[in-house]
């Protein structure tokens, strides 16, 4: 029944493309019901996972399940049969999807009647050519060798762009010697075309510190609203504030980081498949180990595919595939941090993602009229943390020549420019303090955002002290990693949670796929008993909040 119901829903809307405006679809999100009969298994990680992403879920007891399982590829060949215009765009392991080009619409029905397929969802009106990209990328990357070079320089010459790291003590950071050696950090993003070629990273070059770029474009021939836009140098402008090493001139967040590019965007279109590039690239950076994304971009409305309608009321964490795939990230060891989106109201997708930090703009510490803010449509503080977003110093090209010899230093503005900051930072507050969990880290910023216990839905919890956050955790023993007892694990009906230090108010429990399937309030008891005979069986991820206004994280599997 829910399949026809579905299917009825996707006629309905290739009637209106018809004789209205909308665009027809022909890219469709594939949602599959299961992954039996996989060739995958837990004890064979290696054919999913790098060797470093193995390593850190070992070092931080997180655990390979089934979730980190690739699709069925026998699900894929058999939707890939029923038409040879049909092409491969997107995958999704974490929630299960396949998205694909379909310019035929009379097949949509009959991959709705495949056995292991649940539903299927329109998500743009691409035409593409021929090919279906450059260099295809491999839905399960090589693992990568990873350098980590050692960064001399002790006093570091900031140029213009000191203002933007002093604000959050940044540079005291760096002074204890973390400049964010042996951190990889993933930046999900567009326009990446020159950064190999381009002098001032050509230090990243030479050390071994640029592993890669992963395009998940596929080929266009033509958008429904028109070509595409080129945007040559967004990802590369937004790296260069974490990256650069220009004594003088520019010295980035984390100088010492090496860095790995993921390509999502479509430039020049909002359509919903981008949400699925991005779950997509998210999974890669999960694969191959690395500690930081930073990601620019925002998903506010999809203007060129009407037909799927988002407001502030989906601003919750769960509807957008995207924000369920960034509340993932977080919780699989990576610090995830997001731009909370430019147009001065609500936040976007997947800034409204649990477990990340959404990063809005200021100017000399004032916010930005543009930056958008919280809370989310569920009453969580949005954005989490605030930076510089009104003169952020970076390499740009100068329009309308795009050639690397065209760039220049200048000033830039939005939260695009604010988050890399904060993402920088991060990964030298986590290169100080490596026995913490990503988790513990994103928690440790918000702590120490000036407004942490006043926050608000402008600045969240404000601007955050990375040598405050460093100094009051390093070297003492009153922060303690709230980690919870909880038994029996795995659970049957009654899960029993414990912490003896302080009470427990609040729990929240979580599925696989980030939904929130569970929530209850305590009377303030160090120990609480949760009914969790109704879950299905599986993996969930649970939070606590406790009377010292901190918050606990465990995991628990069901059977």
């Amino acid at each position: 029944m829910m399949k026809r119901l579905i299917l009825l829903c996707i006629l309905f809307g290739l009637a209106i493309s018809l004789f209205g405006q909308n665009p027809t679809p022909t890219c469709y999100r594939v949602y599959l019901s299961d992954k039996n009969n996989s060739p995958y298994s837990i004890n064979n990680p290696l054919e999913y996972l790098s060797q470093r992403a193995i390593d850190k879920r070992t070092r931080f007891n997180i655990l390979v399940t089934e979730q980190d399982f690739p699709i069925n590829p026998q699900y894929k060949q058999q939707i890939l049969a029923l038409d040879p215009q049909m092409r491969p765009l997107a995958v999704s392991k974490w929630m299960n999807t396949f998205t694909v080009y379909c310019p035929d619409s009379t097949i949509v029905p009959q991959i709705l009647n495949l056995p292991f397929v649940d539903s299927v969802m329109a998500v743009a009106a691409y035409h593409l050519k021929d090919s279906l990209v450059a260099e295809p990328v491999p839905e399960n990357p090589t693992p990568m060798v990873y350098s980590t070079p050692t960064f001399s320089k002790d006093t570091l010459n900031y140029g213009p762009g000191f203002a933007q790291i002093a604000l959050h003590n940044g540079h005291l950071l760096h002074a204890e010697g973390f400049h964010g050696e042996g951190m990889l950090i993933a930046v999900i993003d567009c326009g990446f075309g020159l950064i190999e070629d381009i002098p001032f990273f050509q230090e990243i070059v030479d050390d071994g510190r640029f592993l890669g770029k992963y395009s998940l474009l596929p080929n266009l021939d033509s958008l429904s609203a028109g070509e595409v836009v080129e945007e040559p140098d967004h990802g590369t402008a937004v790296t260069s504030a974490m990256a650069a090493n220009i004594p003088g001139e520019l010295i980035g967040t984390a100088p010492a980081s090496s860095y790995v590019f993921i390509i999502s965007e479509v430039a020049g279109t909002e359509q919903p498949i981008e949400e699925d590039f991005w779950a997509n690239g998210a999974e890669i950076a999960d694969s191959i180990g690395a500690d930081i994304v930073n990601s620019s971009l925002i998903y506010h409305s999809f203007p060129d595919f009407p037909q799927v309608s988002i407001g502030y009321e989906q601003m919750d964490g769960v509807w957008s595939i995207a924000s369920r795939a960034a509340t993932i990230l977080g919780q699989k060891g990576v610090v995830v941090c997001v731009s909370a989106g430019n147009t001065g109201d609500y936040i976007g997708h997947p800034a409204d993602a649990f477990d990340v930090l959404c990063v809005g703009a200021t100017s000399d510490s004032v916010i930005l009229s543009i930056s958008s803010h919280g809370p989310t449509y569920d009453g969580r503080v949005k954005p989490d943390v605030v930076a510089e977003g009104e003169s952020v110093y970076c390499y740009s090209m100068a329009p309308p020549y795009y050639h690397y010899a065209s760039y220049w230093l200048r000033p830039l503005a939005g939260t695009s420019m604010a988050s890399p900051i904060i993402a920088g930072l991060s990964a030298c507050l986590w290169q100080a303090m490596p026995c913490y969990t990503s988790s513990q880290i994103m928690q440790i910023i918000r702590e120490s955002g000036h407004l942490y216990n006043n926050p608000n839905p402008e600045y969240g919890y404000g601007i955050p002290d990375f040598y405050r956050a460093y100094t009051s955790h390093v070297g003492i023993n009153d922060y303690k990693p709230q980690n919870l007892s909880i038994y029996p694990n795995p659970v049957t009906d009654r899960l029993n949670i414990l912490n003896p230090e302080t009470n427990i108010q609040a729990v929240s429990v979580y599925n696989a796929a980030g939904q929130l399937v569970l929530q209850t309030t305590v009377p303030n008891s160090p120990i609480l008993e949760v009914n969790v005979a109704g879950l299905p069986n599986g993996f969930y991820m649970g939070m606590a909040t406790l009377d010292n206004h901190q918050i606990a994280t465990f995991k628990f599997m069901k059977q």
